[in-house]
């Protein structure tokens, strides 16, 4: 019984260490009403190009959707996309052959001796963040700023649906206040 609970909890904890994560953040003051056009720029280059055109269409696409007209001429706002990744570790543990009563006894006191083993191994993996934020074109003043964080594959097919359902989390409720709160 033991050995499942702990399966299940290196189970969960290693979900949680892969599970995207998308925040934002707005100007309470800033007035989304007054923007119509927009135009997009890459902020921090994460020097690699495909990936960044695939991310500017598709934030330009979200925002889009929501009403907003792309334009290189005096736009309402500018969006900045900033790009960083790193390495991470991770380390998971794995117990094996815990036999008898694992030397916890009966109610914790004495008893068996199982033998058992623990392995743990260290494994590498890439974190990529986006950030976007989005400016008052007129005032300078920062209006919006949504990041998002999840690891990133060798495969670029899954690193695109990653994008999508980042970009639909982080634009869920934009522009801000256009939906009631229940």
């Amino acid at each position: 019984m033991r050995r499942m609970a702990m399966a299940a909890a290196l189970c969960f904890v290693s979900a949680a260490a892969f599970a995207q994560d998308v925040k934002t953040d707005f100007d309470k003051n800033a007035n989304f009403a007054a923007i119509k056009t927009f135009a997009v720029k890459i902020g921090t280059s994460w020097n690699n190009q495909i990936s960044e055109k695939r991310i500017t269409d598709e934030i330009t696409q979200t925002l889009t959707e929501k009403g907003w007209k792309v334009t290189d001429a005096n736009p309402d706002a500018v969006v900045v996309l900033h790009g960083a990744t790193e390495k991470q570790k991770s380390l998971n543990t794995f117990y094996s052959g815990m036999g008898g009563y694992g030397g916890y006894g009966w109610r914790g006191w004495g008893g068996g001796m199982g033998t058992g083993t623990a392995t743990t191994t260290t494994s590498e993996y890439l974190v990529g963040t986006l950030v976007v934020d989005i400016f008052d074109a007129k005032t300078k003043q920062l209006m919006f700023r949504g990041t998002a964080s999840d690891e990133i594959s060798d495969k670029p097919e899954k690193n695109i649906k990653k994008v999508e359902k980042a970009s639909a989390k982080m634009f869920k409720d934009f522009p801000p206040g256009s939906k009631e709160k229940k």
